[in-house]
């Protein structure tokens, strides 16, 4: 049984998430967080990131769906750059996680929330984003996006720093699942 997603009303997800010591990164204990949040958020159709908090653990970590990575979840986006369909991309995960670069520019988009179901805003987000973090293995490690996942890149470190997109987003209004 997988763990449930927290809703926004719990104490957990307005807290400063607690960096993991590097020690403990491989440990038993953060793997069964790890899969604990592959397992929730795989759960979720409309998922495509989730943080440690929202599932209970005050912990810095967040991963992101692989499969943002596949053409057939691309094909609905304009930055579509894939070609090969049926590679399945593993999750990619971010320990300790530190935005060391927002680009300049920046626009409203468009942004919900597995925490905040079922309420959708648009946020005011940098283009491009670089994060440096720590890997399931103990591996530093940089990685910059644009697009979807320089926004996930915010949007979950907004999330370990106890901070939900509705508190900074505007057009709010709550749209359900047909």
């Amino acid at each position: 049984m997988s763990k449930e997603i927290l809703q926004r009303d719990e104490k957990v997800l307005r807290e400063i998430a607690k960096e993991i010591p590097i020690k403990d990164i491989g440990s038993l204990k953060i793997k069964k967080v790890l899969k604990e949040m592959d397992q929730a958020l795989a759960q979720q159709d409309d998922g495509v990131a989730i943080a440690a908090p929202q599932i209970g653990y005050s912990l810095r970590i967040f991963t992101v769906a692989g499969k943002i990575f596949s053409e057939d979840f691309m094909k609905d986006r304009e930055d579509k750059k894939l070609t090969d369909k049926n590679i399945k991309y593993k999750n990619l995960v971010f320990i300790n996680p530190k935005i060391s670069k927002l680009s300049r520019k920046k626009d409203w988009i468009p942004e919900g929330c597995l925490s905040v179901r079922w309420l959708y805003g648009k946020t005011y987000r940098s283009d491009k984003a670089t994060v440096e973090a720590y890997d399931e293995l103990g591996n530093k490690f940089t990685r910059g996006a644009s697009g979807l996942l320089a926004q996930i890149f915010q949007h979950e470190t907004d999330h370990l720093n106890g901070i939900l997109f509705h508190d900074h987003a505007k057009d709010l209004k709550e749209e359900h699942p047909e």
